[in-house]
């Protein structure tokens, strides 16, 4: 066996461990992208194989929890992709006025900044009071810093810099209070917003939602994964929903995508027709 196929086999092994100890299923997760996370651990902790991080997190919680941590993608910004969200308003917003309340879902919310962006949105555009939104992550420490609404004071900067690209109506500084080297969101923006674990890898539906917003998540997985997703955001849409993905993410490699339209193939924004 060749130094990269016992390498690729230490790995799988490992993510059978992590999902019949913890029940949480990474064996489905872009390979190459999951190995540098993996390997950059066992560098970090000093370790001389992969084999060795497996026993670790068998009998250590601790190391589990660790490696979790690796593998959760919590790259993410306030209104990030400005022009993603000055299409919501413009062109998707308008296309959800049929609806009497509106429940929106943020699958792999990680720490929470596009969930604030979505509620300042809202709040802006007058939809705020008739919306729900469902915040999910698998990753419990991520959800515990969303739940907060504290983030860098030395972001805001930029993020009002995006806030104002999406077509932002008021002053960025309205939406947050500044403590020490932190910027607090305003408690206000989490009223409508529910918390909640929930992985995409293994969980089901989410109830019927007029909106998914999944963005940056779904280039991490391998195909298989990426369908189970579709099925399960299918399933989650009422008719009419509105699904929203990353830039580089589509729906239309998928067995999905003749029940989907597209709104906006530039923001990888759709559809569901039935």
């Amino acid at each position: 066996m060749t130094k990269e196929a016992a390498q690729r086999l230490e790995i799988e092994l490992l993510f059978e461990a992590l999902y019949r100890c913890y029940g949480y299923d990474f064996r489905s997760y872009s390979f190459e992208s999951a190995s540098r996370r993996v390997l950059r651990r066992v560098g970090m902790d000093g370790l001389g194989s992969i084999s060795e991080l497996q026993h670790q997190i068998l009998y250590n919680e601790n190391a589990a929890d660790r490696l979790l941590q690796d593998l959760s993608i919590n790259v993410t910004e306030i209104f990030r992709d400005p022009l993603f969200y000055l299409t919501l308003r413009q062109q998707v917003l308008p296309l959800l006025d049929e609806y009497e309340h509106l429940k929106i879902w943020h699958a792999g919310c990680a720490t929470g900044e596009e969930v604030y962006s979505m509620a300042i949105m809202l709040s802006e555009e007058g939809y705020f009071p008739r919306s729900n939104l469902y915040a999910t992550d698998f990753n419990n420490v991520a959800l515990d810093k969303a739940k907060s609404g504290i983030f860098p004071l030395e972001q805001m900067r930029l993020y009002s810099k995006n806030y104002q690209a999406a077509g932002g109506k008021r002053s960025f500084a309205d939406y947050y209070h500044a403590n020490y080297n932190s910027a607090v969101m305003k408690g206000s923006l989490k009223e409508r917003t529910l918390f909640a674990n929930h992985n995409l890898a293994t969980d089901s539906s989410f109830g019927e939602m007029q909106m998914i917003v999944c963005r940056n998540v779904l280039i991490y997985f391998d195909k298989k994964l990426q369908d189970r997703v579709f099925n399960l955001f299918a399933d989650s849409l009422c008719e009419g929903g509105i699904l929203c993905l990353g830039s580089h993410e589509t729906i239309k490699l998928s067995t999905l995508s003749r029940r989907f339209e597209t709104i906006s193939g530039d923001q990888r924004i759709y559809r569901k027709k039935w």
